[in-house]
């Protein structure tokens, strides 16, 4: 039987959460083992690549393809919805979708052409079927309703539980000759343009709240920073550390330390980084999330978490056993408007700040009781948003909205007995 032909245009080769999300994807198709899967590899953004070279995963770089020759039976598109593009027989538009209470008009349009929409949380999917609007054409003075029609199903973001685990060994990533604490909370994430307080992971306010919840404190517990801003160069680097010292001098005080680790490191070296003895917990002020990938990769380590009560994170963290900090929906600043992608007259998640400060210091005081409900939490996810159910689920869902194709029959011509010819 011949397999069904599948091709999936993705940034599969790239350091960025998008390039993790199509890695998982494909090799899920892989295992499936239905499917003849072929790559097209795209850019994202200015992230570095070279991902699968620098980790030997010659199973991805042997299906690429330079370019399409041919109609796929699926074509499918990881990527943000404005570039969904009809190319296949069928066509599945997957993204972690959006971080805000609105997608944009040209997201919504973006998922109207394709036949299936995947996206990574319950966050998501109700901002796409929500997003409403009234479209006038000026010529002909008509007004159409714009909303998604076509199917949204929720696909999570799997982790693979062999990469991101505890480790019973000390971890050969070192970070305890650099941090002098022994207590420390980490932050991974890109700081995101936007003013103080406004930018998306919400770096610059964590940092200032931080220095205020622990300023003058006897033995205060340090931050570390897994942050990059665009690259990883030497620019960016200091760019970073301009702002950290900008805002450092805005709080007076005996103030904590902050450490910075920038640059890419392997799957192995990330869980490394989660399981070393001084990182204690992680914590995240932002102000949306599609899905919230590296919460759940540290989850799964056994560590407490805060993390802002709203948007995609919140499938996976709930207030039982982590530390869910409490706030409020406003309009995105100004500064955060990213045309198409975060738009004018949405909404996204501003916290507390009294309730970001109350549970960094109740972790760090009371950071045994915590240990015992992120070891639990740690457990479930391992069991419901591991790489092997987000396979089982992406299986189910394709059983129930692909077509059947026909089959390539090769075409069998008759042999012909012709009358045999004399010479004359």
């Amino acid at each position: 039987m011949n397999k069904i032909k599948v091709v999936v245009s993705c940034p599969i080769d790239t350091y960025s959460g998008y390039g993790a999300r199509a890695r998982d994807f494909v090799q899920a198709l892989l295992v499936i083992g239905k499917y003849d899967v072929r790559i097209i590899s795209q850019r994202w953004g200015n992230t570095r690549q070279g991902y699968l070279e620098d980790h030997q995963r010659d199973d991805l770089l042997s299906i690429i393809i330079p370019q399409l020759t041919y109609e796929p039976d699926v074509w499918i598109q990881i990527t943000v919805p404005n570039e969904f593009q009809r190319v296949g027989k069928y066509n599945i538009g997957v993204t972690a979708g959006i971080e805000t209470t609105l997608a944009s008009p040209q997201w919504v349009m973006g998922c109207n052409k394709m036949d299936l929409v995947l996206t990574s949380s319950k966050h998501s999917k109700l901002v796409f079927e929500e997003s409403k609007y009234d479209m006038t054409d000026t010529t002909k003075g008509i007004t159409q309703k714009i909303e998604v029609t076509k199917p949204v199903e929720i696909l999570f973001e799997g982790v693979d539980t062999n990469k991101y685990r505890p480790l019973e060994l000390p971890t050969k990533f070192n970070v305890k000759e650099q941090v002098l604490e022994s207590f420390c909370f980490l932050v991974v994430g890109h700081w995101l343009p936007g003013a103080l307080g406004h930018d998306r992971k919400n770096i610059g306010l964590l940092i200032r709240l931080f220095l205020e919840a622990f300023k003058n404190k006897p033995n205060p517990p340090a931050l570390i920073l897994k942050v990059s801003m665009v690259t990883s160069s030497i620019i960016d680097r200091n760019k970073i550390l301009s702002n950290i010292e900008k805002i450092r001098n805005e709080v007076k005080g005996t103030l904590p330390n902050i450490y910075l680790l920038h640059g890419d490191l392997t799957d192995e070296e990330m869980n490394e980084l989660y399981n070393n003895s001084k990182v204690k917990a992680m914590v995240s002020l932002t102000k949306g999330e599609g899905f919230g990938r590296p919460l759940l990769e540290f989850s799964l380590v056994n560590k407490p978490i805060i993390a802002s009560a709203w948007s995609g994170q919140v499938d996976f963290l709930d207030k039982e056993l982590s530390l869910l900090v409490g706030g409020e929906l406003k309009p995105l600043h100004k500064s955060s408007i990213v045309e198409e992608v975060l738009v004018e007259g949405s909404s996204w998640f501003f916290p507390y700040d009294n309730h970001a400060i109350a549970a960094m210091k109740e972790l760090h005081k009371n950071y045994d009781k915590y240990k015992v409900n992120a070891k639990k939490l740690g457990y479930r996810n391992r069991t419901t948003f591991s790489f092997d159910k987000m396979k089982e689920s992406l299986e189910e869902i394709l059983r129930k909205y692909l077509p059947v194709f026909p089959e390539q029959i090769e075409l069998m011509l008759p042999k012909l007995n012709l009358p045999k010819l004399e010479k004359i």
